[in-house]
């Protein structure tokens, strides 16, 4: 009788930690999924917003938010909000092309003596 009980124990802690051990790799998978399932336009804009902040980045033009927007929007479109991180990126992909524009109009601005 003892032993039964023992390997009972045994067993059912195996089947506890086995069953902790699935959910947890669910768990690690659903941002996976998620990211998978991105709307093809918002990770076209993102893209594209991303290029603009490195084209303004050559000419120390990048703007202050523009790379926060890039984030947030990636974060929007993984969590399915695609109306709002389409507008997110489409700011930061403005910003980084106005930077650029404002850096180079602006590459030798200073005193005139």
């Amino acid at each position: 009788m003892n032993k039964s009980i023992k390997i009972s124990l045994i067993v059912a802690t195996a089947v506890l930690f086995a069953a902790c051990a699935s959910s947890n790799a669910v768990e690690k998978a659903a941002p996976r999924a998620a990211s998978a399932q991105m709307d093809s336009a918002v990770v076209s804009a993102i893209a594209e917003a991303k290029a603009a902040l490195k084209k303004a980045a050559t000419v120390d033009g990048v703007w202050r938010d523009a790379g926060k927007f890039i984030k947030k929007a990636e974060e929007l479109a993984k969590k399915g909000k695609t109306a709002e991180a389409m507008k997110l990126a489409k700011k930061a992909k403005q910003q980084g092309e106005l930077g650029y524009q404002q850096a180079i109009a602006q590459a030798h601005a200073g005193p005139r003596f």
